[in-house]
């Protein structure tokens, strides 16, 4: 029997790896104008995993969310979802491809209560009017459609909420209440754009196990500041820095690499690993 050799074998471990892959984008770069803000970036997300980008402010994060959102133009690279090569997405297509994200800004509407705020994310990437199409709605499509805000609030843990108005909401349940109309399209994928911005450590608790009662159902992508609650959450993480992917792996892997180490910390580090690495 004829064996393959070794090199042979480590690549057809990796392609049965990569097959299993809900998202990848592969060598991906943005510039605008001269300056290059993605350059040959790469990641892969698997079913029901926590994928997470950090870096330091400026290392090209947003834009990879822009990206994959349709908000940004790539010069190069493509994207891959469950292991089919598709052209980048516009805005109005994430719903079709199985694609939400939500936004760094909570964005409410304050005219309409939280379950039609929640409504208007199963129309958001359209190219329709909600406001206008809902007054249009027969009885049957409206209740189907309040049926699947319910569900989508009762998943992020909001569905108490559901008949107040936005500014009866704390800062915490406003973000609960953006993630629902995220999740009202039932995604494969949930973007998340610094969920655990501006919240107390008891909130960031609460967030943290909404995560992984979400991950159940999609797989999820965050970019995110707040290191502690990227260590408690993620499968996987990205490091990224002047628009490069300088390492990636588990959290405990890249924490203390030195390139991700400098990044965050400059010339400071190599003065001490122990203290570098409780930063991280």
């Amino acid at each position: 029997m004829k064996l393959l050799p070794e090199s042979a074998l480590v690549c057809l471990e990796s392609t049965l790896v990569s097959e299993n892959n809900l998202l990848a984008i592969n060598s991906l770069s943005v510039s605008f104008g001269g300056l290059k803000a993605l350059d040959n970036v790469s990641i892969e997300v698997k079913p029901n995993n926590v994928v997470a980008l950090i870096g330091p402010n400026g290392a090209g994060k947003t834009t990879l969310f822009n990206a994959i959102s349709g908000l940004v133009t790539a010069d190069s690279g493509e994207i891959k979802l469950e292991n089919n090569l598709i052209s980048w997405p516009k805005p109005h297509e994430l719903a079709g491809y199985g694609i939400a994200r939500t936004l760094q800004g909570v964005g409410l509407f304050s005219g309409l209560s939280v379950v039609e705020n929640v409504m208007m994310g199963a129309d958001i990437h359209r190219k329709s009017n909600f406001i206008k199409d809902i007054l249009g709605l027969s009885s049957r499509d409206e209740y189907e459609l309040k049926e699947k805000a319910m569900q989508a609030l009762a998943w992020a843990g909001a569905a108490h909420l559901a008949e107040l108005e936005p500014k009866q909401l704390t800062y915490p349940d406003s973000k609960r209440v953006s993630i629902a109309r995220a999740l009202v399209m039932m995604p494969k994928i949930l973007l998340l754009d610094e969920p655990a911005a501006g919240l107390g450590q008891d909130d960031i608790d609460k967030f943290t196990k909404l995560i992984f009662d979400l991950k159940r159902n999609c797989s999820i992508v965050i970019v995110e500041h707040h290191i502690d609650f990227i260590s408690r959450i993620s499968d996987q993480v990205y490091v990224l820095n002047f628009g490069k992917v300088i390492a990636s792996g588990t959290f405990d892997s890249v924490k203390r690499e030195p390139a991700v180490l400098d990044a965050y910390l400059g010339t400071q580090q190599s003065n001490s690993n122990s203290n570098s690495s409780r930063a991280l």
